[in-house]
């Protein structure tokens, strides 16, 4: 099976496998008791932060006007080239929140266009957007599909340790970092000023982060590899699920720890 950490647990709970209370709160008869099933929820936390500029044109201009739009159709349509051949983020990079870290801890994106929610239609102002997200989270949650709606519960910032993840990607300023060499996005976040004004505390950062703050879309740990005596463990060394036969889940669900980076995702 792979059905990716969402995909996973649903089919393992609507087949009778998880955890018993979870189950029989959905009148769905147990076939294997796994308490594991849904645990050990992780992600990135992303917190898309938008900088309005100057003396620039972004995609938010041309996708909102007609004419840009007509003009992106016809440079796809005769050359293959323009924004309908991109990705939405033009640059990466990965960075360090402060000198405590051996490695990079934060991950930016940055993309020439901006807007409130995915699905949305882009802002009418010129502006771009510089996402960041904490690479080792050190909360995480639970999911399970065996109600009206999915239901996913996590605690992303809850722990001090947590939030001070996010409020440090906030605050890095790679211009000025030890590790600028490898940072190296200085110049880009210098020519904005941020959509957000009045944020400076440790406490309003953590606020805010706690507003904006959404799924990067890389969730794992759901069906956690472990050893036969770990009882939260889903699947052994194997990939072979504990106390079933001829059943293997070979997806991000089998994490035991989400990685530094981006996950594979299932398209």
């Amino acid at each position: 099976m792979a059905a990716g950490a969402i995909g996973s647990v649903q089919v393992l709970e609507r087949s009778g496998v998880g955890r018993v209370e979870i189950l029989r709160e959905a009148g769905i008869p147990m076939v294997h008791d796994l308490p594991g099933v849904g645990g050990n929820l992780q992600d990135h936390l992303q917190l898309r932060a938008v900088y309005r500029v100057k003396g620039t044109k972004t995609l938010n201009q041309q996708a909102n006007s007609l004419l840009g739009k007509a003009a992106m159709g016809l440079e796809y349509l005769f050359r293959r080239r323009g924004p309908l051949t991109m990705a939405p983020s033009q640059l990466g990079a990965f960075a360090f929140s402060s000198d405590q870290h051996a490695s990079a801890n934060v991950e930016y994106h940055v993309q020439p266009l901006s807007l409130d929610k995915f699905g949305e239609p882009l802002h009418r102002f010129p502006a771009f957007t510089a996402s960041v997200c904490n690479l080792r989270p050190h909360s995480g949650g639970r999911f399970t599909s065996l109600c009206r709606s999915f239901r996913i519960a996590a605690n992303r910032t809850q722990l001090p340790v947590g939030r001070r993840g996010p409020v440090g990607g906030c605050r890095v300023d790679p211009a000025d970092s030890p590790h600028r060499r490898r940072a190296g996005t200085g110049a880009v976040f210098a020519r904005g000023s941020p959509a957000r004004p009045g944020v400076r505390t440790d406490d309003q950062l953590a606020n805010a982060a706690g507003d904006i703050g959404t799924t990067i879309f890389h969730p794992v740990g759901t069906c956690r590899m472990g050893p036969p005596e770990d009882p939260l463990a889903v699947v052994d060394g194997r990939l072979r699920v504990i106390g079933l036969r001829g059943c293997r889940i070979a997806d991000a669900s089998v994490m035991p720890t989400i990685t530094s980076g981006n996950t594979i995702r299932r398209h």
